[in-house]
């Protein structure tokens, strides 16, 4: 079994529950979207929502991606920075009870939170306030860091550190890893295009898109975007929702259907289709079983409200993996 080491931003959601999109427009959040938000808008915004149903949840795209590779049974750690308060330690415990190792810096600056607004037809609209996640630079890693791992998964909330991410991918590739990286949101693409054209086709080796960040990044539908990518690196995935998703490797494409599990709140879809494709290829499956038991994870994490499945739906899907059903 490969190591997978993620990185990201460690966050917290705080999940929030709308009657309508109405807030959202009230609140000039651009619906789908992820936007950065300082402190003082963050405890803005808190007024707004109050008398709104929530639940508090760990977080984090790769922070998800990890605690969902290693429930399935794989190795990942996951390396992020916290603050030294409740909200970290939270997160702290969750990635441990996860199964997935926890390389986590501290700062005295507040853990980073995301308020992830869900629409009535499941849509999440993020508005994250970084905090101490934010503080984590290039001078924190070493090629000793990316040791003894073979794979590197970032999240494309990374995009806005460009030296980190550079830092991180050139660090992984001198020993000799694989790079996966998950293009995040539809905005976050737009600014940071350039620099993503530029590191795509010279480090990266696995990129996830769903159908909005596909075309943010080529300017065209699916399966024009998805060959366009594929020229960039060695596996595309394009995601486009009740549809599936497009998977492109080595000339070869294949489109994966959905499993059939009721949304009830389609956060960490994403981020549970790369832990079970990079599960998959850490596994040793070939590129299709891969997208398959990316298929599943996704699946499975949208029939519940958050990223926590019961340890009995864990089992099943362990038990789903082994046997081939998909």
């Amino acid at each position: 079994m490969k190591r997978i080491l993620g990185l990201g931003n460690a966050l917290t959601d705080e999940l929030v529950m709308l009657p309508s999109d109405e807030m959202l427009d009230n609140l000039e959040l651009p619906k789908g979207s992820m936007q950065i938000i300082s402190s003082e808008r963050y405890l803005s915004i808190k007024k707004e929502i109050r008398g709104l149903k929530k639940k508090i949840v760990p977080g984090g795209s790769a922070s998800n991606t990890c605690r969902g590779i290693s429930r399935a049974g794989g190795d990942a750690t996951f390396m992020g920075m916290i603050g030294n308060d409740d909200i970290g330690a939270l997160f702290e415990e969750e990635v441990r009870q996860s199964g997935t190792t926890p390389l986590l810096l501290h700062s005295d600056t507040p853990s980073g939170t995301a308020l992830t607004f869900i629409s009535p037809d499941s849509e999440r609209t993020f508005a994250t306030c970084l905090g101490a996640a934010l503080e984590m630079t290039p001078r924190h890693l070493t090629k000793k860091t990316f040791n003894g791992y073979d794979i590197l998964h970032i999240e494309g909330y990374q995009l806005q550190n460009h030296k980190l991410v550079s830092k991180a991918v050139q660090l992984a590739k001198e020993n000799g890893m694989m790079v996966s990286m998950d293009l995040a949101s539809y905005n976050i693409v737009l600014e940071n295009l350039d620099f993503l054209r530029d590191i795509i086709p010279n480090f990266v080796d696995i990129i996830f898109a769903n159908e909005e960040e596909a075309k943010a990044f080529t300017g065209k539908a699916p399966a024009e975007a998805l060959d366009e990518i594929a020229e960039m690196c060695h596996v595309a995935i394009v995601k486009v929702g009740r549809q599936g998703s497009f998977v492109k490797s080595d000339g070869t494409t294949w489109q994966i259907g959905i499993s059939e599990h009721k949304t009830v709140d389609s956060t960490g879809a994403g981020d549970f289709y790369a832990a079970g494709f990079l599960y998959g290829i850490a596994a040793g499956h070939d590129v299709c079983t891969a997208a398959n038991i990316g298929k599943l994870l996704s699946g499975n994490i949208v029939s519940v409200v958050g990223v926590r499945l019961p340890d009995k739906q864990w089992a099943k899907i362990r038990n789903d993996i082994a046997k081939g059903n998909f």
